[in-house]
Formats: C-alpha cells, structure tokens, sequence
C-alpha cells in the first residue's frame, strides 16, 4: 500500500527537498505552502502524475489550520490503523540577524522568530494529530542548535532559543500522549547545518547530503513510539 506524507512548510530549502525525496520513494506526497509561495510546488505537482497535492497554508494563522486539518479529515479518517496518514512533519524556521543577541533583538522581532519557529509548527501537531494514523509518525524540524548542552558558544541565541523552546513544546506534547496505545513515534529532526537560503553558502552540508539521510531516518524510527531527538544521519542529539 502506498504511504501518505503530509509536509507542512515545503515551497523551498528543505522542505521542498523532502517533497522530492518522499516522491523518489514512491509515496503520496501532500505539501503545504503559503499562497505566495507556492508556485514551484504547483509545477512539481503537474509533473508528478498525481503523486503529490498541494494544499495552501499559513501555519501563523490557526484558522488556514484548521482548514487543512477539516480538508485532511474529510478525505483520511482518524483512526483504523493505516487508515490515517503515515507521516507529518512541518518543517518552519526563520531567523533574526545572525549578530542580534537577546541584548539588541526588538521585540518584535523575538515575537515573529518564537512564533514561526515554535508556537505555529506545535499548533500544526496538536490540530493534525487525528489525521495521522495511531500508529504513524509526527515530526518537527527541529536544529542542533536547539540543543541546550550543546550550546558552547552562545551565536544565534533566539534562534537556538526559539528551537529549544520547539523541543520543550515536543516533549510536552509527547508526555501528555505517552500512555496513548499504540504510541505515535515523535520525531524532532536536526538536518544539520545545510547550505539553503536560511543556513547560507558557508554551510557544510549540501541539501542533497542531508535530506536523503533525514527521509530514512523519519521511515527507520516508523513504529517505535515515543520521542526522539535525532540528527539527519539518526544520531541521538543531547538536549
């Protein structure tokens, strides 16, 4: 049976990368972007016989969600073991000027970094959660840099704040859901440092190193229940 991914934030960098990985395994491929951005995905679309939809989206505004979570529903119920989808995962990141410190960020600023990168994609997981199959997976782009024990160095602090705030929010979520039965498998995803519009050309990573090893993560970590913090290649990154 062919299985279903619902990629939340997918119009470019790695998001979109994803779509064409999950299309080269042969899944069902239904990915989200906002009306002005969505363009690319729609040409992906038209060449890809049917294999992928796009559905438009602004994860900041709760009431696009909750559309999304009626139009997913209406055509994958709930529950019935595979019945649901096999695999959600948003991908949502922005970030402030790389040389703001918690001193000079306005907040403005803060508020539109937290909000994207940690309120909007866990308002996404709790309004799709019954969309996904008991069973299945919930996953969020998570970072490195979210890691508090890693954090030798103090750079892009709210960016590592807004991200560290995103893995708190998971581990909640994952606390309240943990006598679910059977357990969903929860996943926050760090790609690595990946040269995209957002990680920059100094970056080590190419796209093409990071994404293919992050899709066989998600699908290795498939039906083991519980929350893991885990890098591209599936090691356990420190909290």
């Amino acid at each position: 049976m062919q299985k279903t991914v619902v990629l939340v934030g997918a119009s470019r960098g790695l998001g979109f990368a994803m779509v064409e990985e999950y299309l080269k395994r042969g899944w069902r491929v239904i990915a989200t972007a906002r009306q002005d951005s969505a363009q690319r995905l729609r040409q992906l679309a038209d060449a890809a016989g049917g294999a992928l939809e796009v559905e438009i989206v602004d994860i900041n505004l709760a009431e696009q969600v909750a559309a999304l979570r009626a139009r997913l529903l209406a055509r994958l119920p709930a529950g019935g073991g595979k019945s649901g989808i096999d695999v959600l995962f948003v991908n949502a990141g922005v970030k402030n000027d790389d040389r703001e410190t918690i001193a000079d960020v306005s907040t403005e600023e803060f508020v539109r970094v937290m909000v994207t990168n940690a309120l909007s994609p866990m308002r996404v997981v709790e309004a799709l959660q019954d969309c996904v199959a008991p069973d299945g997976t919930i996953g969020v782009m998570s970072s490195g840099q979210g890691s508090v024990a890693n954090n030798l160095n103090g750079h892009y602090e709210v960016y590592r704040g807004s991200k560290a705030a995103l893995n708190m929010f998971m581990r909640s979520f994952a606390a309240r859901h943990r006598d679910d039965a059977p357990a969903k498998t929860l996943l926050l995803m760090a790609p690595g440092w990946v040269r995209t519009d957002m990680g920059g050309p100094q970056a080590r990573l190419g796209i093409d190193e990071s994404i293919p090893g992050l899709v066989s993560t998600i699908e290795a970590h498939a039906g083991r229940g519980g929350l893991h913090y885990v890098d591209y290649l599936g090691r356990v990154v420190p909290w």
